[in-house]
């Protein structure tokens, strides 16, 4: 088994489709890497990896949006298409297996991480909150061994 792991940027907002009574989550992520030419000039390079999540799970979706920072991986497919000049395109596609947010858009109306597939919602006091005393219960001088 070949495994590919992305993390990146979502280049849109996911599109929810259902294919054979079967949910798919469709999204793109874009990784940029930066390095120096043979001149010294700072450059940028950008892959595009097109992924598809198949999964009754879609209550990420609403969190797959422009801009947001994801972990995925899956397995990876190389794809062929024929492009309008005749020439054949290459594109790199991914049957995610797994996806996880990793942080917000700056600005917009997210402003929080949703939790990843699996894990359950639940409040949480923050987390520089200490106890006082007269918040414990248990007695002091008991051991927890």
């Amino acid at each position: 088994m070949i495994k590919l792991q992305v993390i990146g940027n979502l280049g849109k907002d996911c599109v929810t489709n259902t294919v054979n009574g079967k949910n798919v989550i469709n999204f793109n992520v874009a990784h940029t890497e930066k390095f120096k030419d043979s001149q010294g000039n700072q450059k940028d390079k950008t892959i595009w990896v097109e992924c598809a999540y198949w999964t009754d799970r879609t209550g990420i979706a609403p969190y797959l949006k422009k801009g947001t920072q994801v972990y995925a991986e899956g397995t990876p497919e190389v794809r062929t298409y024929p492009k309008n000049d005749g020439t054949t395109g290459v594109s790199l596609t991914l049957r995610v297996l797994n996806v996880q947010l990793l942080g917000g858009r700056t600005g917009g109306d997210y402003s929080g991480v949703a939790p990843t597939e699996g894990q359950q919602h639940q409040a949480s006091a923050p987390a520089n909150v200490v106890p006082s005393a007269n918040d414990i219960t248990e007695p002091v001088d008991d051991l927890p061994f």
